[in-house]
């Protein structure tokens, strides 16, 4: 029997299927083992020996394994083709080892499948090897590197920044650039300027539209028009000139298609155009590799997902060449095969492109056997493989200069067709900002010195634009540039930031949460080395070269280490106010916005304008107090200020924000964010400031210092109520509005305001809460003779019903329409002793007769003679029994 070991049960399924009965496939379920998520699982002063566990989780797998292995003649390791599955063949191959579940005689090999096709399975099993160390080393060294930032950088976060929660290798890098890209908009300054165009009409009648790009003799600039004035007087000039066809340059440009899919750009255009998120797109594409049922056979629909390389096999080239020249024709075909570069380092992890396995397993073919979102992401690889091997498509470009007759002023008109589709004819690549880049006019015919009618010329007022916040294609593509990471790091990464709230995905965009700012200031601050792009970069490369057998990994873990405990040591002594001070500095436009607009000092405290605001480090994370703590507590959360109101109780608006200053104390007014939603309070200074929730349905972005002021002021007084003479106050509560008058409540109807509610309305509401909690009320008929408590005649949703102490009693129907005292009383007792007798330990009767008291004192002696369960149960049913009328009986000799 032959043990084949692969990663996941879908895969170990679909190989099996392949496989004749010689051979056995089992899953690992992904790593068997790992380092324990504790201090000394990585031992620098050791030669950074790794200590090793079995993950809780797997132990089953782990015992199936190696039951079998026992067993076994050959054991095959065919986790997936990357240093992570190397990794893992390793680390199953070191436990079988402790386990001695080696036979003497068993071989172990190492194979790798591309694809999962019975082909692909059949060859890489003809074609085994050992297991690379290289690669394994790699691994090793990668895993070890995260582990010692890890696990001694987020202590250091933890001690110096309370309510941070860790930091990582390469995750603190791609926060950084999400945080600076923030920084970059908030320091934005936005400039006017003003473009000018012109519509024309040719001699048979066509319309043109161009743009001014020469004017009294200078090239326009895009700041050479910066305010409307300027822009008017240049309008005024060319509207008395006369103007004809001064140039006409036709041009013919190519596309050529793009190369089949790596890991980061399908995860690029799978968010563009099916907008997955990375880690869902390769939770699909595993599903798609891993095999799926199709005409009642399970197989692998497209390549390894986990790619930086481009090539693509022959077989694959051919099938895709002749699906072209049948479903598009000749015309659409190259000359010869496109053949494209790999951008990896290594060729041992430079593997195909993402790909289907058959060109000829269409999306449309298939289609109907794949879920919703499988069917997408494979019709993606589809065409994009199809359209690599397509010709280029082919752009006729035309541009016509229109002149004035002195030939000081000139416009431009620029347009593009599509001469011939070529891969166009299938297949798009998507970017980040929707813009078709050939999507220009279609120019009219026109010739060389036709005159030409300025029919209309106008102005146009721009403002420059802050650069974009990343999404997530934008994101992975700028991790790639710079090299941060891997294409199988990418998903875990985006998913880290988000999981620890250092980011917020809005509107499709990355947004760094307060807590993500501030922990990247410190990283700048005081480990700014292991945070640069470069620095990030060149050690990925150092993996590659571990991978290559190049460099030694233990010598790079020492390399990095030498510094890096440095460092943290260095940090770990650094008193707590100068790190606060050092981020505070670095954050002061994101702290402290409003200076650039001239809005006064933004540092000074709203509350008692006499402190100033600094950053502090809380229990709970960072926030901004007044300097002049304790005499004045005034607060202000730093998410509030990162972050809009969300469900429309924001209205996209920051928080806290400042309405003004109270007209009779001077305090500053502010409209806030709390967990119950947005309110409105007084900025005092003291412990319990005066505060008020809004009115239902009031948004936040509507609510004026005037606004602010009447909510303030609840509960007001509306006046007295006409009959009791009582006070009637509205307000707002836990439960919304309302109008209360002698302790009955009455809730406000929609629309109706607490504010400015009149008097005759609040009466009705209070007088038909009252009538309704009358009506609840209920007739008193009396009192129990025993227990002196009233019986109540309550109506009901379901009909009438008595209330006696905290019971109710239910009428039977025939009862209800007259209902006495009597009746009332005969239902109480007998609902009490139907309590009593079906409650096991109930009270003692009052009084015991001389038989009860005889049948209890022998039934010890029925329990001695007779089996205990046949002798306890007519004992507990005839002392039931005996209880009832002793119940009964008791308020009738009180009575007499």
């Amino acid at each position: 029997m032959q043990l084949v070991i692969v990663e996941s049960p879908a895969k170990s399924k679909t190989i099996n299927k392949y496989l004749g009965s010689d051979y056995k496939v089992l899953a690992s379920f992904g790593h068997v083992r790992d380092l324990p998520a504790k201090d000394g699982s990585v031992k620098p002063d050791d030669d950074f020996d790794m200590i090793y566990e079995i993950s809780d989780d797997k132990s089953k797998q782990i015992n199936d394994i190696a039951k079998y292995a026992k067993e076994a003649s050959n054991i095959i390791l065919a986790t997936d083709p990357d240093r992570e599955g190397e990794a893992i063949s390793w680390h199953v191959l070191e436990v079988l080892k402790q386990k001695k579940a080696l036979k003497a005689g068993t071989t172990v090999q190492r194979v790798v499948f591309n694809e999962i096709t019975p082909r692909a399975v059949k060859e890489g099993l003809a074609h085994p090897r050992e297991l690379d160390m290289n690669l394994i080393n790699a691994q090793q060294a990668r895993r070890a590197l995260d582990y010692l930032v890890g696990f001694n950088l987020s202590p250091v976060l933890w001690r110096k920044l309370p309510g941070s929660r860790s930091a990582g290798r390469v995750q603190s890098v791609a926060l950084r650039l999400i945080c600076e890209r923030e920084g970059e908009i908030e320091r934005f300054e936005k400039e006017e300027y003003w473009d000018i165009a012109a519509e024309f009409i040719t001699p048979k009648g066509a319309n043109m539209n161009a743009r001014l790009v020469h004017y009294a003799g200078d090239k326009c600039e895009k700041f050479s028009f910066t305010n409307e004035a300027s822009a008017k007087g240049a309008v005024a000039a060319l509207q008395g000139a006369s103007y004809q066809v001064a140039a006409i340059t036709p041009k013919q440009v190519k596309r050529q298609p793009y190369a089949p899919f790596t890991t980061s750009t399908l995860q690029q255009e799978a968010s563009r155009k099916l907008g997955f998120t990375a880690k869902r797109t390769m939770q699909i594409a595993q599903k798609l590799y891993e095999g799926v049922p199709i005409n009642g056979e399970t197989v692998g629909l497209i390549t390894y997902m986990r790619t930086d390389g481009v090539y693509v096999a022959n077989e694959a080239i051919q099938q895709a060449r002749q699906l072209i020249a049948k479903e598009h024709g000749d015309e659409y075909l190259p000359s010869s095969p496109r053949m494209y570069q790999s951008k990896a380092k290594n060729a041992q992890e430079a593997h195909e492109a993402i790909r289907p396995t058959d060109m000829f397993r269409t999306p449309a073919a298939i289609g109907s056997q794949l879920d919703d979102d499988m069917r997408k992401l494979y019709n993606l690889i589809w065409v994009r493989m199809i359209a690599s091997q397509m010709a280029a498509a082919v752009l006729d470009q035309l541009s016509v200069d229109i002149a004035s007759t002195d030939k000081k002023h000139v416009f431009r008109a620029s347009g593009s067709r599509v001469a011939f589709p070529g891969f166009y004819a299938l297949y798009r690549e998507g970017n980040d900002d929707g813009v078709d880049e050939d999507g220009e006019q279609i120019l009219p015919p026109t010739n060389l010195n036709d005159p030409m009618k300025a029919k209309e010329i106008t102005t146009d007022q721009h403002f420059t634009e802050p650069p974009p916040r990343y999404s997530e294609a934008s994101l992975v593509k700028r991790m790639e540039e710079l090299g941060i990471g891997r294409p199988s790091t990418y998903a875990s990464i985006i998913s880290v930031l988000q999981d620890r709230e250092y980011v917020k995905l809005d509107k499709k965009r990355f947004i760094p949460e307060a807590r993500g700012r501030i922990v990247t200031s410190f990283l700048e601050s005081f480990f700014h080395r292991y945070v640069e792009y470069d620095f990030t970069a060149k050690l990925e490369t150092a993996l590659d070269d571990v991978s290559a057998g190049e460099r030694n990994w233990k010598q790079l873990l020492r390399e990095f280490w030498n510094d890096f405990s440095v460092n943290t040591e260095q940090a770990k002594a650094l008193p707590g106010p100068e790190i606060i001070q050092q981020i505070e500095s670095l954050l002061s436009d994101y702290l402290f916005p409003g200076s650039k607009e001239g809005k006064g000092d933004p540092r000074v405290c709203p509350a008692c304008q006499k402190g100033t605001l600094g950053l502090k480090a809380g229990k709970f994370g960072a926030f901004l107090g007044c300097s002049n703590y304790p005499e004045c507590r005034y607060t202000s959360q730093l998410d509030g200020q990162a972050s809009k109101a969300e469900d429309g109780e924001g209205g996209g608006e920051a928080f806290p924000k400042i309405l003004g200053k109270h007209p009779e104390s001077g305090h500053p007014v502010s409209l806030r964010k709390g967990p119950y939603g947005v309110y409105v309070q007084i900025d005092d200074g003291s412990e319990k400031p005066k505060r008020q929730g809004l009115n239902k349905g009031q948004k936040a972005e509507t609510v004026t210092l005037e606004d602010a002021l009447a909510l303030l002021a609840l509960p007001r007084t509306v006046g007295n109520h006409p009959e009791t003479g009582k006070p009637i106050r509205a307000g707002i509560g836990r439960f919304g509005p309302y109008v209360e008058s002698g302790g009955v409540f009455a809730s406000l109807p929609a629309g109706v305001s607490p504010i400015d509610i009149g008097m005759n309305h609040a009466v009705s509401l209070i007088q038909e809460k009252a009538n309704k909690a009358k009506a609840t009320a209920g007739t008193v008929l009396g009192q129990h003779p025993g227990t002196k408590k009233d019986i109540v005649l309550v109506s009901g949703r379901y009909g009438p019903y008595l209330r006696y102490g905290t019971n109710n009693v239910a009428i039977p129907k025939a009862e209800r329409e007259n209902v006495t005292f009597e009746a009332a009383l005969a239902l109480v007792d007998a609902a009490g002793d139907e309590k009593k007798g079906g409650k096991k330990g109930a009270k003692k009767p009052a009084a015991k007769t001389k038989k009860e008291t005889t049948k209890k004192e022998t039934a010890p002696k029925m329990e001695k003679t007779k089996a205990p369960a046949k002798a306890k149960a007519p004992a507990k049913a005839k002392t039931t029994k005996a209880k009832s009328p002793a119940k009964k009986a008791a308020p009738a000799r009180k009575a007499s």
